[in-house]
């Protein structure tokens, strides 16, 4: 999954919003012309959470937001500060981490000898991250943010230890599974912890300064894949990260919970009994969050996505029984699931009331389609420039992150634009969308081996510039549009879109490569190769072994092309 400015799909239980919930998505533009004292408030919340001169913390909110908000009350501002600078070290560890793995990520693949599940592997754990944003906003507002950050840190190192120690790729997609959950899970959390520190009207600006790290990890990522690639191996890439990552966590929690005890200790909270046995909590939280929904969902759409991308262009491969089943279940669960929610479930996984708003619908439309386009793109982009262009690991890696850079530099300026001029209406409608257009457009025409790869680096600053601006404002859209008390959800909807439109994007460009690679080798490749088709296709080491200019490297560069044209022509 893309680091930098793609993750960022927020939780929120901090602010009160003043906004209603039915709001036009004209009214979402926050400093309509009409009247710039009515966008005012829309920005500004009209109580922030309490600090240390505030009241005590509600005893009609959760336990969770309890307690954040006597966190809130306790500590003192130098706190305050290094527990942000906890958040920027966190960040940094994550988005370096991301910049390296993700560098590796074809050679992981190609040392199983399964080189076009690049895709596949990343699709379950999308979906599972995407889909649990909702069960982990009810987790860490029930149980509290320091417990939720902790599990989180632990579900991320078991997976990054598991990557480390795998010998097959059904061993390393279960570990992309926990560490997703757990990766996506810390940086909803830290996001929590922004939000609930800052007002609505400089938010933006707060959630722009989270990805600033990944302008410095973009650089150095790529060179210390390289790094590991040459020197050591893979393995101790994730082994490293499975030490770093809890020991970077540690101090921030440290301070959460130890303000938490304090909390407690000064009386701002009490301790409330539930009376529940361990068999009724069991049952309580299986209710609260909602665990036949996730597997519903989950199942439902790994079931119809992956067919797409492990079926390859064969008639018999499509009308195999495991095909068709799974398509066929795929399709049934997920009217199950959604049958379930709307009639069934006792907690419904998703808020209905406010999916059906036609300014929420936009957002996350906008969210789901723009992830679709850029997992089509994206997906075998480092292996294209490796093979096709020649590059190094390191190079190739710093091409590949100019959307992270990009799009995290452009968020701040976004960011300071929305907080002066109060306005996101006009930054997506008449910026965003047409720029992220054009360069997909471009990017049909210059992504090819006949091209300059100069070309590609302009089209790819386009769709950074329009995606650093795209994701700031339908999250500040969604957050606009409804109340306080609805924030969480709708933002854990909108990272929901977002899951789905990646796992969906990265299985048609699955489907597009297993339909179109395969048999262009083939037809391509010298005879004294074709036997070697299926090797050649599954691993991305032994491609770059044939000497530049070789007649099967130009084959091979050849049917790169097409199955590049191909995903891009959908992308657009």
């Amino acid at each position: 999954m893309k680091s930098g400015i793609l993750s960022r799909f927020r939780d929120h239980t901090g602010e009160r919003d003043v906004v209603p919930a039915n709001t036009s998505p004209d009214a979402v533009d926050c400093n309509a012309a009409a009247s710039s004292e009515k966008a005012d408030k829309a920005l500004t919340p009209t109580q922030d959470i309490p600090s240390s001169d505030d009241e005590a913390p509600s005893e009609a909110a959760a336990e969770g937001v309890r307690k954040v908000e006597a966190i809130a009350i306790v500590w003192s501002r130098k706190e305050l500060y290094v527990a942000y600078a906890c958040v920027f070290m966190v960040y940094f560890v994550n988005s370096l981490q991301q910049q390296i793995t993700g560098n590796l990520l074809p050679y992981v693949m190609s040392d199983f000898a399964s080189h076009s599940l690049v895709p596949v592997t990343g699709i379950v754990s999308q979906i599972l991250g995407g889909v649990l944003k909702l069960p982990i906003a009810q987790l860490i507002n029930i149980w509290g943010r320091p417990q939720g950050l902790a599990i989180m840190t632990a579900l991320c190192t078991i997976g990054l230890i598991l990557m480390a120690v795998c010998n097959n790729v059904q061993t390393y997609a279960a570990a992309q599974c926990f560490y997703w959950v757990g990766y996506n899970g810390i940086g909803f959390i830290l996001n929590v912890f922004i939000a609930d520190t800052s007002n609505l009207r400089n938010r933006a600006l707060a959630f722009a300064f989270a990805t600033t790290p990944y302008i410095a990890t973009t650089w150095a990522g790529p060179k210390a894949a390289q790094s590991f690639y040459e020197n050591s191996s893979w393995r101790w890439a994730f082994g490293c990260f499975a030490i770093i990552t809890p020991t970077v966590v540690l101090p921030l929690l440290w301070i959460l919970f130890s303000n938490q005890r304090k909390a407690a200790r000064l009386g701002v909270i009490q301790k409330v009994d539930s009376g529940r046995t361990l068999r009724d909590s069991l049952c309580y939280y299986f209710i609260q969050f909602d665990v036949v929904g996730i597997v519903l969902i989950c199942a439902g759409f790994a079931l119809f996505l992956l067919p797409f991308s492990l079926a390859g262009s064969q008639t018999e491969t499509w009308a195999a029984l495991s095909t068709i089943v799974m398509l066929v279940l795929g399709v049934i669960l997920l009217v199950a699931f959604g049958l379930y929610e709307k009639y069934i479930s006792p907690r419904s996984f998703i808020p209905f009331h406010l999916v059906t708003d036609r300014t929420i619908i936009g957002a996350c439309g906008l969210s789901a389609t723009s992830f679709i386009a850029f997992y089509l793109w994206d997906s075998y982009y480092v292996s294209y420039l490796q093979v096709v262009h020649r590059l190094s690991i390191t190079t190739a890696g710093y091409v590949n992150n100019i959307f992270s850079i990009g799009s995290c530099f452009w968020g701040l300026v976004v960011a300071v634009a929305i907080r002066i001029v109060g306005r996101i209406k006009p930054l997506a409608l008449y910026f965003g969308a047409p720029l992220n257009l054009l360069g997909v457009g471009l990017m049909i025409h210059f992504r090819q081996p006949a091209h300059h790869i100069g070309y590609v680096v302009m089209c790819q600053i386009f769709i950074a510039f329009a995606g650093g601006t795209l994701v700031i404002c339908e999250e500040m859209a969604a957050m606009a549009a409804v109340n306080h008390s609805d924030v969480a959800a709708i933002l854990a909807v909108l990272g929901l879109s977002a899951a789905v439109g990646g796992a969906i994007g990265s299985s048609m460009a699955g489907a597009i490569w297993t339909n179109t690679l395969p048999a262009a080798l083939e037809a391509a490749l010298p005879e004294s190769e074709k036997a070697n088709a299926a090797k050649i296709y599954g691993s991305l080491k032994v491609q770059l072994e044939f000497d530049w200019g070789s007649e099967a490297r130009m084959a091979i560069i050849k049917a790169y092309a097409m199955a590049q044209e191909r995903r891009r022509r959908y992308s657009y």
